[in-house]
Formats: structure tokens, C-alpha cells, sequence
């Protein structure tokens, strides 16, 4: 009666611009982003916030995202199809789906959220977002051998 409506939804006001994906729009690649970005379309990528900001997303009730999401504040009420990392705060609102695990240093869950993976906890909130960076692939012994073979067969002699 006297105290505050709590609005679940609200994210703290980060520095920079906001960027929507707007319903009904698809994007393929991964996004780097700072300030805040909200999506209700579909991201088929990774959602990487740009080192050293106090950057936030939000997935709307009907956004989608098919990737990880490296951000440091994070609001879910669509489907993310990857990991999450959040070294700041995360929420997980009550039509949240998350097929992958959830890494935390702040989680809030609501009744209905659904996690199809692991929570786990950042032991401090100097966790970092950056992405691995992976080697490059060397080739097995398989794979040196069937590049030899297809060189003998397609081979031209003059």
C-alpha cells in the first residue's frame, strides 16, 4: 500500500545509446554493442558487450537469441539457445528460457523462469566477459591423409 511498485523490468540506465531489434527482424552474426539493447526479434549470433562499460540487454518477451550473451546486466524474458554470462546482474523473468548455462555473479529468478542447463556462480564480480579466443584448428592425421589422397586423384599430368 505504501511501498514501491517493484517494476521487473528495469534495467539501470547504462551510458550510451539503446539499440533495438525490432519484432519481426532477424540477424545473423555476432553483435558487439555498448550502452543498452533490447531485443524482441531474432539474433542468431553472440551478443558481446564492448569491454569496459557498464552495458545491459534485455530479451524481450518474443526475442530469441541463438548464441552466447557476455553482458554485465541482463534481462530475460524470451529464449536464449547458448550461455549466459553476466558479472554484474542477471534476471531471469517469468517467460525466460535458457537452453545453456547460466553464469552469475547476481541472479534474480522469477516463478516460471525455466533454465535447461547449470547456474553457475562468479566467485567475484571481476569475472570477465571477453570470449575466449580459441587456436586455430590444426589438422588431424585423418584429415593430412585425405588431403593427400585427393591431391593424387585430381592431380593433372602434363
Amino acid at each position: 500500500m505504501f511501498g514501491k511498485e517493484k517494476n521487473t523490468m528495469a534495467i539501470s540506465s547504462s551510458s550510451g545509446a539503446t539499440t533495438l531489434i525490432a519484432k519481426g527482424t532477424e540477424i545473423v552474426g555476432d553483435i558487439k554493442f555498448s550502452g543498452n539493447l533490447e531485443i524482441e526479434g531474432k539474433v542468431r549470433g553472440n551478443i558481446i558487450a564492448a569491454a569496459g562499460g557498464e552495458a545491459s540487454a534485455r530479451v524481450l518477451e518474443n526475442g530469441e537469441v541463438e548464441g552466447d550473451v557476455r553482458v554485465p546486466s541482463v534481462i530475460v524474458n524470451g529464449v536464449v539457445k547458448g550461455d549466459v554470462h553476466s558479472n554484474n546482474h542477471i534476471e531471469l523473468a517469468a517467460k525466460a528460457k535458457v537452453e545453456g548455462n547460466v553464469h552469475y555473479n547476481l541472479i534474480e529468478m522469477v516463478k516460471g523462469a525455466q533454465v535447461n542447463g547449470n547456474l553457475v556462480y562468479n566467485s567475484g564480480s571481476t569475472a570477465k566477459l571477453d570470449v575466449p579466443k580459441t587456436e586455430a584448428a590444426k589438422p588431424s592425421q585423418e584429415t593430412k591423409s585425405v588431403e593427400k589422397a585427393a591431391e593424387k586423384v585430381f592431380s593433372v599430368k602434363s
